[in-house]
């Protein structure tokens, strides 16, 4: 495919070797007692547009840096003021002629002087490690050049024990943001140049540790773990806890307590060589694919996984270590136990941390080819055996450097590299060396190399159809019999992207429900936003084509559990309870609760269990419960307290919490892991969103008469309410400015509601937006004055189209309770409808003032319905700002589920209260559903200094995940229905 002559010598940086120069790789480690010195810090640096703008005088000692601006190391140099980063999914932002790369090719020249420091051993060797650079260097040291490397996620090492002086070294790196290796590190995530690892210098002392491989493994019948560790050169290897004293090499056989990641029991231990002293933490476990399952320690895994990037919001993928522990304790937080790698080995210190507060991890090799996809994968480099041995060497340095870690439980490949003879040859290599974990690649549905099935995005009934293995056959009939006797995972599911991801509960009891489904990573764990600031100051975060790209994919980069704060969202928040390792189901009636044990390993004896009995939101009684400590996969029916004896009145709940009894690495006793509630009483079924309630249908049966409505001079007043009798539109409330309600189906979309060109689901945000729905019309038929109600009758409807929906809104004023104003809207939809609606409820304007919300029902964060599994019934209250989502791109957030009733008031707690038959969507916002609709980033969002806007909404669309998978479940689209609901209004 390349347009270069087999006579044209290629750049270095061409070469589609894996490099010259390096030291072969081997195992890390962050505790030995021989030196290091760390040499980042501030490098002096200068940019040039092309690869060869200058030449490589820059490497002399004696050259003058004067003029030269500086870079933070570890760090990028385009988010230091130097060029800019660029975002691309899957489309290589230059031209594909592999391994070519464009004369326009921003190259960083660094460089660092240092001493060595006055203790510096003065025998032995030294070693220079780069532990990432993207995404090819070419390094000198006191003007000797050392070689060039590509594999921009993977460490490279110099030997340069004899080039050393006790001052004024000069370390000199070139740095090309293009190489060949581009080409095999298309993730989907910003491209970010620069020396964003570590770089370090390590003496090498006589005889010192090489490479070392610990292997631990357990045998789950006679609970004995055997160690051995083989090492270059040969030594000792003490475990103090286990009374072992073992020659390098040497086996033994003792009982232990196993590592899992519920419970991550490492065992502190030394490797000692003549001149060189290793601390290990040693974790026993054993990983194999037994009957068509991966066990671990004998027993079935479930994984509760999410991918993760490294990613910092200023920092890029130059992440410290305080933030690599902050990401692994909020996932431990939120019942998180796996994470894939995505798509290159992270920064080595985070798997010591998987170790030790304990995560299942896919690692995965730093390998993505995916813009050769629209090519019909064409000189796709995994399928040209000259890239082989890069491929090969990136396998290699992933195992080398990983193998030791307890939580690394399977190698992973690669990710959307087509098939090929490379990745045969890498997996090959790696049975070879470590036969003790699984292998993993998606792209190749034959599962020829693999040990495991894995999927993306598969919808929820093919997922039932692989967990019954009745998949659809491949071709070849003996691959079709070994994939389907495969263990399997969605390696990506339940896209992060904005507002959701929907449908996670469904997926996760296909999980439960078949064996052979071993859960699954949702993508992914972090938007990538970069931190910008507007002119005025403010903070916001960009995404694709923000930083003027020529080719993007937008806000497809901001597809996170968290933002890029690493504040949690609220999908999150779901999937912890999606996930939660213990179930807790009640019957109130009975007074009972039926506590069931999901954790793989651990019993339950490290919870603590309560309740909480309630009234309308308030809690009554509260007190301990007793449950057993439940083995996994164990049930028990646990006795609540007698009904409390209490005056409250209201809807009654018990809520059943299991937290932490003592504190963990990852968080203090108390966390709250698990949670139920349940009625107290047997619950009526509440109606669904488009059957039409009784309650609506005439008004509250008090026995006592209607009030008439009556002509006020160019007014209508009903009881509290004051109308225009033009619209019939409510204008006023108990004296309270109000604007409307009427009838609102329109919702900002979503980046799910948009979908993916990909998924084979309609996309209903651009069906909605086709038809219309964001610029509907109200016509007014008739405002009708009787005795007992003031009746509007409607017709809403977009604009060339003759689908539409009649509103007829019924006013009615107890004159048993003057200050309550009840509305029954019932709605039919007028021609064939094509679609579901976004939403079907009311929206009216409350002034600005009223900007504190209470409300009884689902809290106290967002939800809808697909996903509103962590929706509490609970009496709630926050200021209208905090009911808002941040989403990177604004789109709809802020509904709370199942309200009973709400109040917004003002400082002075004076308010409006409303409450719904059945319970209803409640949003409020500072602005409309159109300005959140034309918002494209937070700061284009400006509340309005007199309105804020409430929907009570009858029925939401539900979210689905189609940014990338699949679409909203039939049973959560709300479909055009005739549907009637009420809501009665007063003044506070």
């Amino acid at each position: 495919m390349s347009t270069t002559t087999p006579d044209t010598p290629l750049p270095y940086y061409e070469d589609v070797s894996p490099g010259s120069g390096g030291l072969p790789p081997r195992a890390w480690t962050a505790g030995s007692d021989a030196a290091r010195l760390s040499l980042g810090g501030d490098w002096a640096f200068r940019l040039s547009p092309t690869a060869t703008a200058e030449d490589e005088s820059f490497a002399r000692p004696d050259y003058d840096t004067t003029g030269w601006d500086t870079v933070a190391v570890p760090g990028h140099w385009v988010l230091q003021g130097h060029g800019a980063p660029i975002y691309t999914n899957v489309l290589y932002p230059f031209p594909v002629d592999p391994p070519r790369v464009p004369t326009e090719n921003p190259t960083g020249d660094h460089r660092r002087v240092f001493d060595l420091p006055e203790d510096w051993p003065a025998d032995g060797d030294a070693v220079l490690r780069f532990e990432g650079v993207e995404s090819c260097a070419r390094v000198w040291l006191n003007g000797q050049e050392l070689g060039v490397f590509r594999g921009s996620r993977l460490p490279h090492e110099f030997a340069v024990g004899e080039l050393l002086r006790p001052r004024g070294n000069v370390l000199a790196v070139r740095v090309h943001q293009w190489s060949s290796g581009s080409y095999l590190e298309d993730q989907d995530q910003w491209w970010l140049p620069g020396i964003f690892r570590e770089v370090t210098l390590l003496h090498r002392p006589a005889d010192a540790v090489g490479d070392f491989f610990v292997h631990a493994s357990y045998d789950h019948a006679s609970g004995e773990g055997t160690l051995r560790v083989d090492a270059e050169p040969g030594g000792r290897v003490t475990v103090p806890e286990l009374g072992l004293d073992l020659a390098t090499g040497e086996s033994a056989t003792v009982a232990v307590e196993p590592w899992t990641a519920e419970t991550p029991r490492l065992y502190e231990a030394t490797l000692a060589t003549g001149g060189e002293r290793v601390s290990l933490r040693v974790g026993f476990r054993t990983v194999v694919v037994e009957d068509g399952v991966i066990k671990v320690n004998g027993k079935r895994v479930l994984f509760r996984g999410v991918n993760r990037h490294e990613f910092h919001p200023e920092a890029g993928r130059a992440l410290d270590l305080e933030t690599m522990r902050e990401d692994l304790v909020l996932m431990k937080r939120h019942n998180i136990n796996a994470v894939r790698t995505s798509h290159y080995p992270p920064h080595p210190a985070f798997l010591d941390l998987c170790d030790e507060l304990g995560l299942w991890v896919i690692d995965e090799c730093d390998l993505e080819t995916h813009g050769f996809v629209d090519l019909g994968w064409r000189g796709n480099p995994v399928d040209d055996d000259r890239w082989t041995p890069a491929l090969v060497d990136r396998a290699r340095r992933m195992v080398e450097r990983d193998k030791n870690h307890a939580s690394v439980v399977m190698w992973s490949l690669g990710n959307e590299c087509g098939t090929g003879r490379g990745l045969t040859a890498m997996a090959e290599w790696i049975r070879d060396r470590d036969p003790s974990r699984v292998i993993h690649y998606e792209g190749d549905l034959s599962c020829a190399d693999t040990d495991v099935y894995s999927r993306m995005y598969a919808p929820h009934e093919e997922v039932e159809q692989i967990g019954r293995r009745a998949e659809a056959p491949w071709a070849d009939a003996g691959l079709d019999a070994k994939r389907r006797a495969l263990p399997f995972i969605l390696c990506e599911y339940a896209h992060a992207m904005g507002n959701g991801p929907g449908g996670l509960s469904e997926y996760q009891r296909l999980f439960e429900a078949h064996e052979r489904c071993q859960g699954g990573f949702v993508w992914e764990w972090i938007d990538h936003g970069i931190a910008k600031r507007t002119p005025e100051g403010e903070l916001f975060y960009g995404y694709g084509g923000d930083f003027g790209e020529e080719l993007h994919d937008g806000n497809f980069v901001c597809d996170g559990l968290l933002f890029p704060d690493r504040t949690p969202s609220p999908g999150l928040v779901e999937y912890k309870k999606v996930i939660e390792p213990v179930r807790i189901e009640g019957d109130g009636a009975a007074g009972t609760v039926r506590v069931t044990n999901t954790h793989d390993f651990a019993d339950l004896s490290h919870l603590a269990f309560s309740w909480v009995y309630e009234a309308e939101g308030v809690e009554v009684d509260g007190g301990e419960l007793a449950v057993p400590p439940l083995g996994p996969g164990e049930s028990a029916e646990v006795k609540l307290a007698g009904r409390p004896a209490t005056d409250a009145t209201g809807e009654a709940l018990w809520t059943v919490r299991a937290r932490l009894a003592a504190d963990t690495a990852w968080a203090p006793a108390g966390h709250e892991v698990a949670w139920g509630q349940f009625p107290a009483a047997p619950a009526t079924q509440a109606p669904a969103a488009t059957q039409a309630p009784a309650a609506a249908q005439a008004p509250a049966a008090t026995g006592a008469a209607a009030v008439a409505p009556r002509r006020e001079g160019d007014t209508i007043v009903l009881g509290p309410g004051v109308f225009d009798p033009a619209s019939g539109a409510l204008v006023s409330l108990g004296g309270l400015e109000v604007t409307g309600p009427r009838l609102d189906v329109w919702r900002a979309p979503t980046d799910n509601d948009n979908g993916a060109s990909w998924q084979p689901d309609e996309r209903y945000g651009l069906i909605w937006r086709a038809l219309g729905l964001h610029r509907l019309r109200h016509r007014v038929d008739a405002v009708e004055m009787a005795d007992d109600a003031l009746t509007v009758r409607t017709r809403v409807a977009p604009a060339a189209t003759d689908v539409g929906l009649v509103a007829v809104y019924r006013w009615i004023a107890d004159a048993a309770d003057e200050d309550r104003l009840r509305l029954a809207v019932s709605v039919t939809p007028h021609g064939e409808w094509p679609c579901p609606l976004p939403r079907l409820g009311v929206r009216l304007g409350v002034p600005a003032a009223l900007g504190r919300a209470e409300w009884f029902g689902g809290g106290p964060g967002e939800a809808y319905p697909d996903t509103r599994a962590a929706s509490r019934i609970g009496r709630w209250a926050l200021t209208v700002d905090a009911l808002q989502t941040p989403y990177v791109r604004p789109q709809e957030n802020g509904a709370r589920a199942d309200v009973r009733w709400a109040r917004l008031t003002g400082e002075d707690g004076t308010g409006i209260a409303v409450e719904g038959a059945p319970p209803f969507w409640f949003t409020a916002r500072r602005w409309t559903t159109e300005q959140l609709d034309a918002a494209e980033h937070t700061p284009d969002l400006s509340a309005s200094a007199d309105t804020v806007w409430v929907n009570l909404d009858h029925g939401q669309q539900g979210i689905g995940s189609q940014s990338c998978g699949p679409g909203v479940l039939p049973s959560y689209r709300l479909d055009a229905a005739p549907a009637e609901f009420s809501f009665t209004f007063s003044r506070i």
